[in-house]
């Protein structure tokens, strides 16, 4: 990686983008991974994911977690089947939440594929494989090792890790790594995904101060939002249940499976029982989320609480979980009002897709967003108002009500993320961002260097970049190849102006006056593919 053999750095995911986070570490003879995550967003940022590693697995000694979420593990099925034999460092929530959402992942690859290849087949196409598959993701289990908060672990003789509470979901850390070979120690801070702190599910988010490197995550970087207690993050939700109770159609709630839906469960329960929203049914129809809630009722005690918050969340007359995909098609033949909770949250997979296809055009019904919506996903989509959109190549029209309810973010947010940085001082080498798209990023950087960080300080690394590392700050090593050109990480690719260019197509042949002007319209498009204009 370095001319020099020093320490040094690369960024091989959630670089100029925000999903897919995998740094590369390597010093003296130790070359470790920091998460292993997979690509969300585009289908040319998702292409990533079939790709081989732009290293060799089988050189990689270990891997250190920070956290479950698919952004950040959904590779490691694929890095053992490239040759990783190493241990996989993670707390003890992390591993068994790992442990659903990885024979999970590898299920739907499966199932996707499935379907694909049948289109494939029809369309004279070839045939392709699945990432990894469930029993793929079982056999990754074997290598996990399970960490304790604030007890210091060596991974190598050269590196050492502390894991201490990152605060966005259960099990979520930073880890502090200790280069302690070569003439000069250096200590680097992955904050992992940092929570907004202030919650009544999730510890405060707390690392050391006084390291030479910071990696900072940068997802909401340009955004700050109203500071608000438990008992008014319920009362907004409150707020949007009644009103989709008042449209007259169900409300359908796209769900992370880990945290947001164990979250929004447990606060939908107690608005419904205060009166503070109408009550009605509950389904929870996710099998991923429905495990891993058995996590969270195993794991999820909160010392500062004195209690697990999320005790409620259990089948009852209200809520009822719904495993199996028969028990999902019943939802087909409910009318009124209900409610609706699936994955994914970015609606680009799981059962969601089915029910956004079928409700989305309905104008009395009800969806809500709840969190981070990457740049190509179905989520961004309509969080920003397309009123026609593309879900597994058939066309709908939204009519229904989309709304977004941040207060539930597992993120801080730029105060949050600065506040954070701030009390890890000193940092005497380089403050990476990483994990956010770039206008998140620039704007990141545009408030800490008003906090009084040096503007030669803060870097922002793109996908594949590599940094020779120094006490005093690091330099990015010119000539590396990139799988992803600079800057493109995080843009809708041509995937997407395919579908928009089909649905424009569509709208204007609807509009057209006659078929004599469809006609017209269609064999002007010919002619300027067959190059006549």
């Amino acid at each position: 990686m370095t001319g020099d053999g020093g320490p040094s750095l690369a960024f091989h995911g959630a670089a100029g983008c925000v999903t897919g986070f995998c740094a590369e570490l390597r010093a003296g003879g130790s070359r470790v991974l920091v998460d292993c995550g997979m690509f969300q967003g585009s289908k040319t940022l998702k292409a990533l994911n079939y790709e081989a590693f732009p290293f060799d697995a089988a050189d990689i000694d270990a891997v250190l977690l920070t956290h479950a979420h698919i952004d950040h593990s959904g590779l490691l099925p694929k890095l053992m089947k490239a040759g990783f034999t190493g241990p996989i460092y993670a707390t003890a929530a992390t591993r068994d939440l790992c442990a659903v959402m990885l024979a999970d992942a590898g299920g739907i690859q499966e199932a996707e594929v499935r379907h694909l290849n049948r289109r494939n087949e029809k369309r004279g196409r070839r045939l392709v494989e699945p990432i990894y598959t469930e029993k793929d993701a079982e056999a990754v289990m074997a290598q996990f090792r399970r960490v304790k908060f604030d007890v210091a672990e060596t991974i190598t003789p050269d590196i050492t890790a502390l894991w201490t509470p990152a605060g966005h979901i259960l099990g979520a850390a930073s880890i502090t790594v200790d280069l302690t070979g070569g003439e000069q120690p250096q200590r680097l801070l992955f904050s992992g995904d940092l929570g907004p702190g202030g919650s009544d599910f999730t510890p405060e988010p707390a690392a050391p101060s006084g390291v030479d490197h910071l990696i900072l995550e940068s997802t909401y970087g340009d955004r700050e939002r109203d500071r608000i207690d438990p008992v008014q993050r319920r009362k907004a939700l409150a707020e949007e249940l009644r009103a989709a109770h008042e449209a007259g159609g169900p409300l359908l709630l796209p769900a992370f499976a880990v945290e947001r839906t164990q979250e929004l469960l447990t606060d939908l329960m107690a608005v419904m029982d205060s009166g503070e929203a109408p009550s009605g049914d509950i389904f929870l129809d996710s099998p991923l989320a429905i495990e891993a809630t058995e996590v969270f009722l195993s794991r999820g005690w909160n010392p500062d609480l004195g209690r697990n918050p999320f005790d409620t969340v259990r089948p009852s007359g209200r809520l009822r979980f719904l495993p199996k995909p028969w028990d999902s098609d019943t939802l087909e033949r409910l009318d009124g009002w209900h409610v609706i909770m699936a994955a994914s949250g970015m609606c680009d997979a799981g059962r969601i897709r089915r029910h956004l296809k079928r409700l989305l055009w309905r104008r009395e019904a009800t969806v809500l967003l709840t969190g981070y919506q990457a740049v190509g996903t179905l989520g961004r989509l309509l969080h920003e108002g397309a009123d026609r959109v593309t879900i597994q190549g058939e066309e709908i029209r939204v009519k229904a009500r989309v709304r977004m309810l941040d207060v539930y973010s597992g993120h801080a947010d730029a105060r949050g993320l600065v506040t954070w940085a701030c009390d890890r001082r000193p940092v005497t080498g380089s403050i990476f961002l990483a994990h956010g798209e770039p206008e998140a990023v620039a704007g990141l950087r545009t408030r800490l260097e008003a906090a009084g960080f040096d503007p030669a300080q803060v870097k922002a690394p793109q996908i594949d970049d590599v940094y020779s590392l120094a006490a005093e700050g690091a330099q990015v090593v010119e000539g590396g190849a990139h799988r992803i050109a600079p800057g493109r990480a995080a843009k809708l690719d041509w995937h997407n102006d395919r579908a928009a260019l089909l649905i424009a197509l569509n709208r204007t042949l609807e509009a057209a006056p006659d078929d004599a002007a469809r006609e017209a319209i269609i064999a002007r498009l010919q002619g300027m593919l067959a190059g006549e204009g």
